[in-house]
């Protein structure tokens, strides 16, 4: 069989078509080149919290504006008259949370209990304010 000039061309541009589609699909599933694996930057892990500063964290995500911390003058556990005297001089107070087995109570409020009864409950208890730790 023979070709004639104008089929070769055809034959010839066939092939290069080929060739340039078969390089391009090729090249695309071609694996990268290897490289060194990325190192993943370790952040230090943190120390483990106490429960005491995982209540506060939880009373602070409250996003309250004041947060106090009560404890009994002699270090002894919080009892149930301790918590109504609390609630009942800070009515203001949205969320208590018991803490450190019992000896702190963590309270969360927008209102700033020295325009209420902060005097009063210093009297009674050891109060801190962490609004602003």
């Amino acid at each position: 069989m023979r070709y004639e000039p104008i089929d070769r061309c055809v034959v010839i541009g066939m092939l290069l078509l080929c060739l340039t589609f078969g390089a391009c699909g090729r090249h695309a599933d071609a694996p990268e080149p290897a490289t060194e694996p990325a190192i993943a930057e370790s952040s230090p892990k943190p120390t483990p919290r106490t429960q005491f500063e995982r209540d506060l964290q939880y009373v602070r995500n409250g996003q309250y504006t004041y947060v106090w911390i009560f404890a009994r003058k002699d270090g002894k556990p919080l009892d149930k008259d301790d918590g109504d005297y609390l609630r009942k001089s800070a009515p203001q107070v949205v969320d208590w949370v018991t803490t450190d087995e019992g000896k702190k109570v963590i309270g969360g409020t927008n209102f700033d209990l020295a325009q209420g009864n902060l005097e009063l409950l210093k009297k009674r208890f050891v109060v801190e304010d962490y609004s602003n730790k």
